[in-house]
């Protein structure tokens, strides 16, 4: 058994968990504001449209942010294997990686707030957001369909900038790691 390997599963799992937990906070403190509910209230009144788009965000921000973590274990992996390994190496890529997930949640939410508000200013005549305070259900799927494809799309340009901030250890020439 190798409880090193044990030890740092564990706690990529912690760092994920306290993202996911971070992240859905973000983003459903976000959406409320810029669709003028509270989550919880739509809820308890059944409304499904609110609910749809609610569950859009979080699987959007999911996708934008994803990244930010197998980056940051990717670094963890790397760093726990390069010889010779430096505590103070491990602080150092906490403190960054804290940024690098940091900033991911901070573009993510952005990035999702400026695609409803757009989207809301392209389509004049329809207040898509009133809608979904109605309960529009059709409303509520177009919006949440805006906001996957925005993920999808705009997550490869986010993971490409951010990637530059962790800092990945120099190994040795010639060097091949198995996946951890």
């Amino acid at each position: 058994m190798d409880l090193t390997l044990f030890l740092v599963g564990l706690l990529k799992v912690v760092l994920g968990g306290l993202v996911a937990a971070l992240g859905i906070w973000l983003a459903l403190r976000g959406l409320s504001r810029i669709l003028g509910t509270n989550p919880v209230e739509e809820l308890r009144q059944g409304n499904t449209a609110a609910g749809l788009v609610h569950a859009a965000s979080l699987v959007s921000l999911g996708l934008l942010v994803q990244h930010a973590v197998q980056a940051t274990s990717d670094a963890v992996d790397l760093t726990m294997r390069a010889q010779p390994f430096h505590p103070g190496l491990a602080g150092k890529l906490l403190a960054v990686a804290a940024l690098h997930v940091g900033l991911s949640l901070g573009v993510g939410v952005a990035v999702l707030a400026l695609g409803i508000l757009l989207f809301d200013r392209m389509t004049p005549g329809i207040d898509e957001l009133a809608e979904v305070r109605k309960g529009n259900v059709a409303a509520a799927l177009i919006l949440s369909a805006i906001l996957l494809v925005l993920a999808l799309l705009t997550a490869p340009g986010l993971q490409a900038a951010l990637n530059g901030l962790i800092p990945f250890p120099q190994l040795p020439e010639g060097t091949m790691l198995a996946p951890g």
